[in-house]
C-alpha cells in the first residue's frame, strides 16, 4: 500500500480545505460554522459520524471490513481572538484567527477520512476521527469523553499532531519523544483581603498590596528552593489587579497565574505550598487569603511501545531522517493529554512554520502565524502509517 501516493492524490483538496475553515474562525466550544463545514465535507466523503457538544464536536466512524482493534485521530478546531494580519488571499476578517494550526489539523483529518473511507478493506477494526472544538480554552476534549466519544467501541489507542513550531526541531521534520511531551497547564487564583484606610494612615490599614507582593515573591521560591532542579516546573503570575487612586489603601487585591510541571506529585505539591504560602503570608499581616487551584490539562504522556510503533512506521514511509527525537519536552499545555490518559498513543509534532524573508519565522498566536501547507502530506503520512498497520 503506498501511503504517500494516497496522500499526494488528495493535497490539492486538503490545502483548499484548510484556507476554507482559515476564513471562518470560530473560539472556544462554539464552533457552528466549522461545524458546519467539516459536516458538509464528511458528508460528500460518505463517512458515518455523528455530533457531540451540542453540535460543536464531531466524531467520525470508519469500519474496517474485519472486526478488530479501535484507534483514534484527533484534530482541534477551535481558533484564537486575534486579529489577523497575514495579507493572505484568504485571512479571516471575523476578528478571529486560525493562529496556532488548527485549521491545518483539521484539514488533515478530513484529508485522512477520505483515504481511510476509500480503504476499508484494508482495515481490520475501526477508526474514529475527534473534531474537537476548545483546545485553546476552555478545554473540549473531557466534555467529549463525558459524552462517550471513547466508548463504543472502546478506543485502543490515540494519535494527533501539532503543527507549526510549538518545539524547536528541524525544519520539515516530525518531532516526537516518549513520555512527557508537553506539560500539565493549571490555573491559580488568590483573593488577598485586608483593610483600606488612606494612603496618609497606613497604620490603620491591613495592606493587602503589601501582603501580595509578598505572597508574589514567596510564589517564587517554591520553584528555586522546594523542587528539585532536575524536575521540570513553572510558575508564573499574570495578573495583579488591586487599588483604583494612588492615595487609597485598597481592601482586595486580586492575583492570578499559571503553573507548569512534567510530574503528578511535582504538580500537587506546587497547589499545596501555594495556598500554604499564601494562607501565611497573609495571617502574618492580619489580612486573609483565599486560593482556588484549577487543575487544569494534565502532562501530555506518549506511550514508549506505541511511539516506537509510530517512529517505525513513519521512517518506513518518509525516511529513516524524517523524524527527530525530542530532547526537551515543551512547558505549554494541550488537552489532548487527556485521551492519552484513557488509552496508549503517541501526540507528535510537524515542523511546518512558513518561513517568511530572511527565513524570519511568526510564532503561533502572532497576527502574522502561518503553516506551509506543501508539508501537511508528512503529518496526514505519519498519521495514517500507523493507523494502517494498527488495524492491519
Amino acid at each position: 500500500m503506498d501511503i504517500l501516493k494516497l496522500v499526494k492524490e488528495k493535497e490539492e483538496k486538503v490545502i483548499k480545505i484548510r484556507r476554507d475553515l482559515h476564513q471562518i474562525p470560530e473560539l472556544e466550544l462554539e464552533l457552528p460554522k466549522t461545524m458546519e463545514y467539516i459536516s458538509k465535507v464528511l458528508d460528500e466523503i460518505g463517512v458515518n459520524y455523528k455530533k457531540l457538544l451540542n453540535g460543536n464536536a464531531i466524531v467520525v466512524q470508519i469500519d474496517g471490513e474485519q472486526k478488530g482493534k479501535c484507534i483514534a485521530i484527533r484534530a482541534d478546531s477551535d481558533a484564537l481572538p486575534v486579529v489577523e494580519k497575514t495579507g493572505l488571499s484568504f485571512a479571516s476578517t471575523n476578528g478571529n484567527m486560525h493562529a496556532c494550526g488548527h485549521d491545518g489539523h483539521t484539514a488533515m483529518a478530513l484529508g485522512a477520512c477520505m483515504i481511510l473511507n476509500e480503504n476499508r478493506d484494508k482495515l481490520k477494526g475501526t477508526v474514529k476521527i475527534f473534531f474537537q472544538p476548545g483546545e485553546e480554552t476552555p478545554g473540549g476534549a473531557l466534555p467529549m469523553i463525558e459524552e462517550g466519544c471513547m466508548e463504543n467501541p472502546k478506543v485502543d489507542a490515540v494519535i494527533g499532531l501539532h503543527e507549526g513550531c510549538l518545539i524547536p526541531i528541524e525544519y520539515g521534520k516530525i518531532g516526537v519523544k516518549s513520555g512527557a511531551i508537553m506539560a500539565s497547564a493549571d490555573i491559580f487564583e488568590i483573593y488577598v483581603k485586608g483593610k483600606s484606610s488612606h494612603a496618609a494612615t497606613p497604620h490603620l490599614s491591613a495592606d493587602p498590596i503589601v501582603v501580595s507582593s509578598e505572597i508574589v515573591l514567596g510564589l517564587q521560591k517554591i520553584i528555586s528552593r522546594e523542587i528539585n532542579p532536575i524536575s521540570n516546573a513553572v510558575l508564573t503570575i499574570g495578573i495583579i489587579r488591586g487599588g483604583t487612586a494612588h492615595n487609597v489603601i485598597p481592601e482586595s487585591v486580586y492575583i492570578k497565574g499559571t503553573v507548569r510541571t512534567l510530574d503528578e506529585k511535582v504538580r500537587e505539591f506546587i497547589a499545596k505550598r501555594i495556598e500554604e504560602i499564601a494562607d501565611g503570608i497573609a495571617k502574618a499581616y492580619n489580612c486573609k487569603a483565599e486560593t482556588i487551584y484549577h487543575f487544569m490539562y494534565p502532562v501530555v504522556m506518549n506511550d514508549k511501545k506505541f511511539t516506537e510503533f509510530f517512529i517505525e512506521n513513519t521512517k518506513e514511509i518518509l525516511g529513516e531522517d524524517s523524524v527527530e527525537i525530542i530532547k526537551n519536552p515543551s512547558m505549554g499545555g494541550e488537552d489532548v493529554a487527556y485521551f492519552l490518559q484513557r488509552a496508549k498513543g503517541t501526540y507528535f509534532m510537524l515542523s511546518n512554520p512558513k518561513l517568511h524573508e530572511g527565513d524570519k519565522i511568526y510564532p503561533h498566536h502572532h497576527s502574522k502565524f502561518d503553516v506551509e501547507e506543501s508539508l501537511f502530506y508528512k503529518g496526514m503520512c505519519a498519521v495514517l502509517g500507523t493507523v494502517f498497520k494498527y488495524l492491519s
